[in-house]
């Protein structure tokens, strides 16, 4: 009998000079990169936490803390890949991923396929369950005013009931 659990991930960070912004493990030309202890990535970063989530795992700051000078500037396909080693150890499959990247600029329509593909051989699994979308924030906020890059996700995994 399978056990299906959910999980949902957030994400923000502020858009700065000198960094190079990478959403889903894709760098997207623009003058600004995302300000983080690794490379900023809140896309990957939202599908990190919701996976963790599902399998009632903590969340990514509790196993990539910022503190660790082992992070600075890593590439957040790294946390994804071996989170999804976490959950394949206990069991877990991928069943589908949606999230939704919340940006005012620049526009995402032309990454996001790529950011499917990249993130889906990360995770061993068929672009096809993955979805992404992007919404702007209409010049509202942080997001609103191009400070800030987040993303929401939210996952379906499966695995054994093990009650």
């Amino acid at each position: 009998m399978n056990e299906f659990r959910t999980g949902i991930g957030y994400d923000i960070h502020r858009l700065v000079d000198g960094r190079r912004l990478i959403l889903g493990g894709v760098e997207i030309p623009f003058d600004r990169g995302l300000l983080g202890h690794s490379d900023g990535d809140s896309l990957s970063h939202a599908i990190t936490d919701a996976l963790l989530g599902a399998a009632g795992l903590g969340d990514i700051g509790a196993l990539f803390a910022d503190t660790d000078p082992r992070w600075a500037g890593a590439d957040s396909m790294i946390f994804l890949g071996h989170v999804v080693g976490l959950l394949n150890a206990r069991g877990y499959r991928i069943v589908n991923i949606d999230a939704t990247i919340l940006a005012e600029r620049p526009k995402m329509r032309p990454y996001i396929d790529a950011m499917q593909s990249k993130l889906a051989g990360t995770m061993g699994i068929d672009p096809a369950r993955i979805n992404i979308k992007a919404k702007t924030n209409e010049g509202l906020d942080a997001i609103g005013r191009s400070e800030a890059i987040g993303a929401q996700a939210i996952v379906l995994i499966a695995g054994e009931d093990r009650h």
